[in-house]
């Protein structure tokens, strides 16, 4: 892991956006920074998770707090604050780095679903590539695209004519694959929420009922999908494909 990088200074101004607020959490802030760099994990992670309470998140704050529970040796609590992290700034590769080595670490070594090899292409192009540079380049090609229509319409030159032709196949499969990945990016962003497990060990259930059959056993750290509530008890769904029902207080949403 990269030491130079286990305590992010951050600028007030970015973290704490309330003025009233501002001194408070500031000191807060450093003195967890404090607290971590004298080895005392547990109650650096303390004072993050205060200046959370107080409403205030961002990525470089759930990313010290990741770096205090997992220092700390708790590491369904470091895993979800790398993956909040995550959510707020995606692809950053400290956050990354850290999410990797975290789960290494974990029990359970679940193999997803394998995707059909274009959609594992498109999601593989996706992580590379932000969603406005993606949403540029759909425009452009959409530009383009009506552009050699146009050109095809008004000039009747064959030299032209075979030029716009040429840009006009080329921009009608820009558009369609930077629509397929502007789709997945947006799939992935409102897909249904995600979970980690923080209980030590969890037995799920094939209905909302502790006399319900045992359908798996589970480990801290382990990521799921959440897809229906019921009284106490939610149903997740692993990347594998296995479905069952476990209690609300045994994960938490990222």
């Amino acid at each position: 892991m990269k030491h130079t990088q286990w305590i992010l200074i951050v600028g007030i101004n970015a973290l704490f956006a309330s003025a009233g607020w501002a001194q408070t959490s500031e000191d807060v802030f450093n003195r967890g920074n404090e607290l971590y760099r004298a080895a005392n994990y547990q109650n650096a992670a303390k004072e993050y998770e205060q200046i959370i309470k107080q409403g205030y998140t961002s990525a470089e704050l759930y990313y010290n707090l990741g770096n205090a529970y997992y220092r700390n040796e708790q590491l369904a609590r470091a895993i979800l604050s790398y993956e909040r992290a995550a959510q707020l700034h995606p692809n950053d590769p400290d956050i990354t780095h850290n999410l990797k080595l975290v789960y290494l670490k974990t029990i359970d070594r679940i193999e997803p679903v394998p995707d059909m090899f274009f959609i594992q292409w498109m999601r593989a192009v996706g992580s590379l590539i932000s969603r406005e540079i993606v949403r540029f380049l759909f425009l452009l090609s959409w530009v383009l695209l009506f552009g050699s229509l146009a050109m095809m319409y008004f000039i009747l030159r064959p030299d032209i004519l075979r030029v716009a032709r040429i840009i006009f196949f080329v921009s009608f499969v820009s558009v369609v694959l930077w629509a397929a990945m502007l789709g997945i990016q947006s799939f992935q962003e409102t897909r249904q929420d995600k979970a980690i497990i923080t209980a030590q060990i969890v037995t799920a259930k094939s209905s909302p009922d502790d006399k319900s059959v045992d359908a798996f056993v589970i480990h801290e750290g382990v990521k799921v999908k959440l897809t229906d509530v019921v009284g106490g008890w939610v149903k997740i769904t692993l990347v594998d494909g296995k479905v069952g029902w476990i209690p609300a207080d045994q994960c938490e949403r990222i």
